[in-house]
């Protein structure tokens, strides 16, 4: 069983009368929709590296197929789009 601590915080009025209409919406007391918020915002980073990784592995998989396609169908404009590539990559990302 984890221990738990108590804490005492300041919400402005309608910050709360929000919380509460959620809460009572929910049938659940504004404590534990608290608690859930910040059970939320500190697991955030997990949520985030996951996002990240689906976009990584879309970006991957999608350079993958064009660059397939390219090769295979339209290998005259390869080196067109490998340009292109380079110049938006400084152009808009420095690098």
């Amino acid at each position: 069983m984890t221990s738990s601590l108590q804490r005492m915080i300041r919400l402005d009025r309608r910050q709360y009368a929000r919380l509460e209409k959620i809460a009572k919406d929910q049938g659940r007391p504004v404590s534990e929709l608290i608690r859930r918020a910040i059970s939320d915002y500190l697991d955030q980073d997990k949520i985030l590296t996951a996002s990240q990784l689906r976009q990584a592995r879309l970006m991957e998989y999608t350079q993958a197929a064009i660059d397939t396609i390219l090769r295979e169908d339209h290998y005259d404009q390869r080196q067109l789009v490998i340009d292109e590539t380079a110049r938006r990559m400084e152009r808009y990302h420095g690098a």
